[in-house]
């Protein structure tokens, strides 16, 4: 069984949608904790190493943290859980450190450092150097936050087609994944989701592989 902590349940279909389509056979657990983020701004790390505690205790033989800004704290989790620990965005990330110019669309000001971050991490450990530059999408997280997810990804989609002078746009947190089909582009568009329930759903198998360990 793998265990995918949320802090919104708009990405319980999303997964859901994906495991039928990829990964069908595969045990999903979906624990929505809202509280989360502000707990975590609060009183630091221990609300989301807890939760990931719980998660691996209850039977997971992997966790997929599907929140970007707490990616990093649910990964160093993982010692203490026994389980492997992912972020979903870490895959996402690999594959923008191999190009020369990233631009990376975010809808919530806290998701921007750590993305950034996770890109600087992976590239550094394939000896690249991408150029990135950063777009926080004005009003989204509001929208997002009221419930409003069309306006939301109308918003982001309007940001991706935006951009100029890059080789991608990636997309900062799974929640945007959507916006990808309302842009009109022609750049290539990268998102979460897939590549982070991928990489998952084989460190549940315990078949995990590169984009899937924990560094």
């Amino acid at each position: 069984m793998l265990a995918l902590l949320h802090t919104s349940p708009v990405h319980v279909p999303v997964f859901e949608a994906l495991r039928d389509r990829h990964h069908p056979g595969t045990a999903l657990r979906h624990l929505v904790r809202e509280d989360l983020l502000a707990r975590a701004r609060n009183e630091g790390t221990g609300p989301v190493a807890g939760a990931v505690a719980a998660a691996a205790a209850g039977g997971a033989r992997a966790v997929l943290c599907t929140c970007s800004t707490l990616g990093a704290v649910a990964e160093a989790a993982a010692a203490r859980a026994g389980v492997p620990v992912l972020r979903v965005d870490r895959p996402m990330a690999a594959a923008a450190a191999r190009l020369e110019r990233v631009a990376v669309v975010a809808a919530l000001a806290a998701t921007v450092g750590p993305t950034v971050a996770l890109i600087r991490e992976e590239a550094a450990r394939s000896r690249t150097d991408p150029r990135l530059r950063t777009h926080l999408v004005p009003g989204a997280w509001h929208r997002f936050a009221s419930g409003d997810r069309e306006g939301y990804l109308d918003a982001v989609a309007r940001a991706v087609d935006a951009v100029r002078d890059a080789d991608a746009v990636l997309l900062a947190q799974a929640s945007m994944a959507d916006a990808a089909e309302r842009a009109r582009t022609a750049l290539p568009v990268l998102s979460s989701p897939a590549s982070g329930l991928r990489a998952a759903a084989r460190a549940a198998s315990g078949a995990a592989g590169p984009s899937s360990a924990r560094p």
